[in-house]
């Protein structure tokens, strides 16, 4: 399965690289699109507009996320986007 691996730094310094980075890598792959955010230390709302943006430029919407720390989890709820992180494997 086509993957791309979050950085540790997914904020809104880094958005637009790491954005750049992800199509690139995932554009010409099969669906689904696999997103490993197991990396991920430091987010901000810039890192949940990056996942928007890649389930919306999936074809088909098809993007699943895993590896996703709790904060990012609850930050998603927050926002009432925990779609994005459908099916989730959360960690602690």
């Amino acid at each position: 399965m086509p993957s791309f691996a979050l950085p540790a730094e997914l904020t809104l310094d880094t958005a637009t690289a790491v954005r750049r980075q992800a199509l690139s890598a995932l554009a010409a792959q099969a669906t689904p699109w696999e997103i490993d955010a197991s990396a991920l230390k430091t987010f901000d709302s810039a890192g949940l507009a990056l996942l928007l943006e890649l389930r919306r430029a999936a074809p088909l919407q098809a993007l699943q996320v895993h590896g996703v720390p709790q904060r990012l989890g609850d930050l998603a709820r927050a926002y009432g986007l925990d779609f994005l992180l459908a099916p989730v494997v959360s960690q602690p």
